[in-house]
């Protein structure tokens, strides 16, 4: 990723998340130096947190949920970097991008996590995030852990809708050589993203609805991606 990167991406060609970084005053960084300053700045808020409030078993899966998302973010960037190529079709990156489907599939599964964590877990007594945080949970943690969660339902969006609009995309076109190309690179980046999030799953393991869900999540978007990967056509 160069530095130059970031001034391709342009209002309804990018991502949500990435019109709000280039919308901010004065910064113009690589997409490189962005994952990394994210990566870095939430881990160190979370060890901060853990060490002042005595939570050394968020760590772990605190790193995890921090490195998915910042991962995820870094994805994003070459989805979206590669997606803007000239060859690849208009409609198909209007879909992608200017709908901001992403930010709605991110809305509902962040919902969806929110129910179970708050309203379905404590009906079965012990609660995942009381495992992590205590019976009490205190504010600041609270609110970091609910943050981090959202980055990382807003990248299961993207994924679901990345997966979903690269199959209608391989079904309705043809491609030349050079075109064909950056549409398989563009589904392999998506299968991994989805891929991905796999790491999740020893950390929700013993609460079965969670373990289910992120499992399913990370095989439809993988059977979905390879299945757009294998329609892609190649004129000539």
């Amino acid at each position: 990723m160069g530095d130059g990167d970031r001034t391709q991406a342009v209002y309804g060609e990018a991502w949500v998340y990435e019109s709000i970084v280039g919308a901010i005053p004065g910064v113009e960084v690589s997409d490189r130096t962005a994952v990394l300053v994210q990566f870095a700045g939430f881990e160190a808020v979370l060890l901060a947190l853990a060490f002042a409030y005595d939570l050394p078993g968020t760590v772990v899966p605190g790193t995890a949920a921090v490195a998915v998302a910042a991962a995820g973010s870094a994805f994003m960037l070459s989805i979206g970097r590669q997606a803007r190529n000239a060859g690849v079709p208009v409609r198909y990156r209007r879909l992608l991008f200017a709908s901001s489907i992403e930010v709605v599939l991110g809305v509902v599964a962040y919902v969806a996590l929110l129910t179970y964590l708050f309203v379905y877990d404590p009906r079965d007594g012990a609660t995942l995030f009381a495992a992590l945080l205590g019976e009490r949970p205190p504010v600041l943690p609270a609110a970091f852990a609910l943050l981090v969660l959202w980055d990382v339902c807003y990248r299961i969006g993207t994924g679901w809708w990345a997966a979903v609009v690269a199959l209608w995309r391989s079904l309705s076109y043809e491609f030349d050589a050079d075109t064909a190309a950056v549409v398989r690179a563009v589904d392999r980046r998506t299968l991994a993203f989805g891929a991905l999030q796999s790491v999740l799953l020893p950390f929700v393991w013993t609460h079965p609805p969670l373990a289910v869900a992120v499992a399913g999540h990370v095989a439809a978007v993988v059977l979905v991606a390879t299945g757009s990967l294998l329609a892609i056509k190649q004129d000539g």
